[in-house]
C-alpha cells in the first residue's frame, strides 16, 4: 500500500505549519523565522531537515528511531485534546459576546469586547507591548 508513507509524511508536515505550543516557542517569529537557523531570511533544505529532525526526536518518544502506532496515538490525542479545548474556549467566548442573550453574536456586540486585548493590556495604556502580547500568547497556546 504506497499510501501509507505519504500520510505519515503529511502527518510529519502539520506541525511545521502549526504554531508550536511548547516553552521553546515563547516567541512571536512566524513559524520560517524561527527555522531560520542561520538568520538568512531564507529556508534551506538542511534547515528543514533539521527542523524535521527535532521533530522525529519529539514524535519518536521512546527513542528507538521509529514512530510506531503508540506514539501517533499520543501525538493524535494530544492535538484532539487542544482541539477540544479551543472549541469550549470558543464557545464561552461566543456566549460572553451574545451580551443581548439572543443565541447570535451581532456585529456590534463583537467588535464591543475585547476580553484578550483588555487582559493583555497590563499596563492599560489601550497598546499591547511585545512583551504583553507574548504573556497572552502565552496563556492561549501553552499548557
Amino acid at each position: 500500500m504506497r499510501q501509507r508513507p505519504y500520510a505519515l509524511m503529511a502527518a510529519l508536515m502539520v506541525p511545521l505549519s502549526m504554531p508550536t505550543f511548547s516553552a521553546e516557542a515563547e516567541t512571536s517569529l512566524p513559524v520560517p523565522q524561527r527555522l531560520d537557523q542561520n538568520k538568512d531570511s531564507a529556508l534551506s533544505r538542511d534547515e528543514v531537515r533539521a527542523a524535521r529532525a527535532q521533530l522525529f526526536a519529539r514524535l519518536d518518544s521512546n527513542g528507538d528511531g521509529a514512530i510506531d502506532e503508540d506514539e501517533t496515538e499520543r501525538f493524535r490525542d494530544a492535538i484532539m485534546d487542544h482541539a477540544i479545548a479551543m472549541q469550549a474556549f470558543l464557545g464561552v467566548q461566543m456566549r460572553r459576546f451574545d451580551t443581548s442573550g439572543d443565541g447570535n453574536v451581532s456585529a456590534a456586540e463583537f467588535q464591543a469586547r475585547t476580553p484578550l486585548f483588555d487582559l493583555a493590556d497590563r499596563d492599560g495604556d489601550g497598546k499591547l507591548s511585545d512583551a504583553e502580547f507574548l504573556v497572552i500568547r502565552g496563556i492561549l497556546f501553552n499548557r
